[in-house]
């Protein structure tokens, strides 16, 4: 009798695998969209805590990305991690002396979807955007360098498009991030490095922010169609970052050309 109820057990196991297989295949929830961009372009450097003149030359920036659906508000909440990294070597515009800029900075947004066409969304939500790289002028002696620390909550959109050319697909995205509040660091005007750290005057140099003092957004365009087995991204991005804080102004302008990966994963689990 047990061994009849055994082999009972398992043919109801083998019956039910495949629709807890169709249950998963169309959970949503468990695709998940990488991205992995490389990309040089222009830059536009300013920071009258080291000169007040203003530095361009090219950068070199790398981006990874992280896109996929949750199951908040009944399916329509998306969850996006964002890292990226720009090296910029820039010259003044008498070619005398030069700067050498970084910066890295970490996203996680969500964002709320609307599809107001099945091949069209609409997404709009907020992000958590954490900055922090420096400024380094090759010829300055008492202040060589800027530290840049800033974190931010931006207000961000996007829409999403899918378009085929001649049945070649190819999905366009625009997105949109503004810094709404912060915080940044920045030293008082004329202070040193030496002053904050070693003699702890910490007074005035972290700072709320908002669009009055720091009136900045990242703009990114970008292209994903299949090569093959392969799914390529191509990008556009605008990475406008300026500030005036403590009557220190500071200004990055990017405009940066990438060409990267992208991965369509499923989760198991």
């Amino acid at each position: 009798m047990t061994k009849r109820r055994n082999i009972g057990l398992a043919l109801l196991l083998i019956l039910m695998l495949p629709l807890q297989a169709q249950e998963a295949f169309n959970d949503s929830t468990r695709y998940i969209t990488r991205a992995t961009l490389y990309g040089a372009g222009f830059t536009n450097v300013f920071d009258t805590y080291l000169s007040p003149q203003e530095y361009k030359g090219v950068e070199f920036r790398i981006s990874r990305e992280s896109m996929r659906m949750t199951k908040w508000m009944e399916g329509n909440l998306s969850r996006q991690t964002f890292f990226q990294a720009n090296l910029g070597y820039t010259h003044n515009q008498v070619d005398n002396n030069n700067t050498l800029s970084a910066l890295a900075n970490w996203n996680y947004g969500l964002h709320y979807n609307f599809r107001p066409a099945h091949n069209f969304r609409l997404l709009a939500g907020g992000v958590l955007d954490m900055n922090g790289g420096f400024v380094y002028n090759l010829r300055n002696g008492n202040n060589p360098a800027q530290a840049r620390a800033y974190i931010n909550l931006d207000v961000s959109g996007m829409a999403v498009w899918d378009v085929k050319i001649k049945r070649y697909p190819i999905r366009l995205r625009y997105q949109l991030n503004i810094p709404f509040l912060g915080v940044m660091f920045m030293p008082n005007y004329g202070e040193s490095y030496y002053e904050i750290f070693t003699l702890g005057n910490w007074n005035g140099v972290v700072n709320f922010t908002s669009l009055h003092n720091q009136p900045s957004l990242r703009q990114m365009l970008t292209a994903d169609f299949p090569i093959g087995s392969m799914k390529m991204r191509v990008a556009y991005v605008w990475d406008a970052q300026q500030a005036k804080v403590n009557d220190i102004k500071t200004h990055t302008y990017s405009h940066t050309f990438m060409v990267g990966v992208v991965k369509e994963l499923y989760l198991i689990k």
